[in-house]
């Protein structure tokens, strides 16, 4: 199975609209945000383990 490893054109544009969006937070902002995103990817994981349990 081929996985990619690039991000697709859509995700590199994503990227850099996160990019610009977080440069203006103080630390505070950053970890909240940081957290955040640490939240949901735990989150997304869980949701592919769940789907895979299910096949």
């Amino acid at each position: 199975m081929d996985i990619p490893l690039e991000l697709s054109m859509e995700q590199q544009f994503s990227l850099r609209a996160y990019q610009d969006q977080v440069k203006g937070l103080d630390q505070a902002q950053a970890q909240e945000m940081l957290l955040e995103v640490m939240r949901q990817m735990m989150l997304k994981e869980n949701v592919i383990k769940h789907l895979l349990k299910q096949r």
